[in-house]
């Protein structure tokens, strides 16, 4: 299976509601690497790279989130891999 990493900017109501613990325990739970942090502008922001399958089902997976949140959009942008060697939580930027 290839690799693909892939840049997530998640918005909606995503801040507050659990959403990046969420992230990193779906991320770990699909084997992916990576990262999450809220953005200063309400949104949560995502590095997800693993098997390609993989990081599209997490896509999907992160429409819903969380029960309390609400996604209103994902913007997905495919991106180079980079040496990553778990999913982290990062701090708000």
């Amino acid at each position: 299976m290839p690799v693909v990493a892939r840049h997530l900017m998640i918005l909606g109501r995503v801040q507050g509601v659990f959403y990046r613990n969420w992230t990193v325990e779906t991320a770990r739970s699909l084997g992916l690497t990576g990262w999450v942090r809220n953005r200063m502008d309400g949104s949560v922001e995502a590095l997800v790279q693993g098997e390609a399958d993989m990081v599209d089902r997490f896509v999907t997976l992160a429409q819903d989130g969380p029960p309390a949140a609400e996604v209103a959009r994902i913007d997905a942008t495919d991106v180079a891999e980079d040496a990553l060697g778990s999913f982290e939580k990062r701090p708000t930027a």
